[in-house]
């Protein structure tokens, strides 16, 4: 297999990140363009055109007829009088696709990510994660030990405002702009997300609706984020992590949030894999996984499936195709398995569950995945910029493609504000009822 595919064989799903850059890039200066950037710029034009003309994994592009296309924008790129504007043509461009992974990354944030020793903008959070359930953003869980934890908050707290921002007002225009989009879920709460985030350090106000319905104020500082800092090629690092338990009195239980850092990660799942062989069942939390690298998805699956020459699915490439292929171990976990999901799982993650779904080797709880599974890469334009753009498409074993679709549960698992506000976590719930009743 080409080097460059196995190590990016599913790079991370990047449209959490995307929105991220645009909140970076809206705050940076604006200056008008000099002639030699302007050239930059219409050659940065023409390596994204011609990119995904030669490389592609559809020679047809959908139907698109990309020539009319490159002579309806190029011209818009040569008057852009801003860089904001020229990259506005571009994801333009781009955008006709209606796929996921092809972004365009602003220079100043392309270098930052290129350092993987340096500390970025976005490093430092307040341990709060959350999700959007009916129009709303509530606390779905607080780090122990967290700022936000010490400041009070609970999870089932609807964030009402963060600094200036009316969260409402703002989730509204969002999800009308991705309406009908399986990785809205995705969008929405990175927006959020990105506005909980900054420098460490530094402090960010919150408005919150706390469990007794009434207001709260909250200034909480940013502190590093929870894991390992990881990067690997052109990819945004990410701060890895994995959580082993035993719950319910004899239930394997496995948390990560990327399929990355390999050295890290693989060992931790495999010695986890090896004191579950006598569990009752076994729960796999991907909830908010964005994915990583295919590899690791073929080697953790290779604990749960038994026969040679299974495969997750295949990627097809424009020229050949690639089988994702399970690595059995010498000794299987045969028990009952459990894989939840939602809609910030991505990429891999969709492979990983879709994959053993198809097997029959693990039942899906939870909601819809983000529908964004397309491998990707990331390189340099000449300007500056960094170009993601997705180099194959993926089937699963039961032949369904998962760009635009994505996973569906076996078990679809609604999460209530009311639930969360009593500490109740409804997932895992759910999944230990199933498995319990599997005896």
């Amino acid at each position: 297999m080409n080097k460059r595919y196995r190590t990016m064989l599913m790079a991370i799903a990047c449209l959490a990140v995307a929105m991220t850059l645009v909140d970076c890039a809206a705050i940076l200066k604006r200056p008008a363009l000099t002639q030699q950037q302007r050239q930059l710029n219409l050659e940065s034009f023409e390596y994204v055109w011609t990119t995904i003309r030669d490389k592609h994994f559809d020679p047809e592009l959908g139907g698109l007829d990309w020539q009319a296309i490159h002579d309806e924008l190029r011209p818009k790129v040569q008057q852009a009088r801003t860089m904001s504007e020229a990259r506005k043509v571009m994801h333009d461009m781009i955008s006709r696709l209606e796929l996921t992974h092809f972004n365009i990354i602003p220079a100043e944030v392309y270098e930052d990510m290129n350092q993987p020793g340096k500390k970025g903008a976005y490093d430092g959070v307040t341990g709060i994660d959350l999700r959007i359930i009916d129009g709303h953003a509530l606390v779905t869980r607080v780090e122990e030990d967290s700022p936000a934890a010490e400041a009070g908050v609970k999870t089932g707290w609807e964030i009402i405002r963060i600094g200036e921002d009316d969260v409402v007002s703002k989730l509204q225009l969002i999800a009308e702009e991705f309406d009908g989009k399986t990785y809205k879920d995705l969008i929405l709460a990175s927006a959020l997300k990105s506005r909980l985030s900054g420098k460490v350090g530094d402090p960010v106000v919150v408005q919150f609706r706390d469990g007794a319905d009434q207001t709260v104020d909250l200034n909480i500082p940013l502190v590093e984020k929870k894991g390992k800092r990881f990067q690997i090629g052109h990819l945004p690092p990410l701060y890895v992590w994995i959580d082993v338990d035993s719950i319910d009195q004899n239930i394997g239980y496995i948390a990560f949030n990327g399929f990355l850092d390999p050295i890290n990660v693989m060992p931790t799942f495999n010695n986890a894999m090896k004191s579950f062989m006598d569990a009752d069942g076994l729960i796999i939390d991907i909830r908010g996984n964005p994915g990583g690298v295919g590899d690791m998805a073929m080697g953790m699956a290779g604990w749960l499936v038994a026969e040679k020459n299974r495969r997750l699915g295949t990627l097809y490439m424009r020229d050949n195709e690639l089988k994702v292929v399970v690595n059995p171990r010498a000794t299987i976990y045969t028990g009952p398995v459990v894989i939840i999901v939602d809609g910030l799982s991505t990429s891999c993650s969709e492979i990983f569950a879709g994959g053993l779904k198809d097997l029959g080797r693990a039942r899906i709880f939870g909601s819809r995945t983000g529908g964004a599974a397309l491998p990707s890469i990331i390189e340099n334009l000449p300007n500056g910029d960094g170009f993601q753009y997705a180099f194959a498409n993926y089937r699963s074993e039961g032949g369904e493609v998962l760009e635009g679709i994505g996973v569906t549960p076996d078990v679809e698992v609604v999460p209530t504000r009311e639930a969360l506000v009593q500490g109740r976590d409804l997932f895992l719930e759910t999944a230990v009822a199933w498995i319990r009743s599997q005896k």
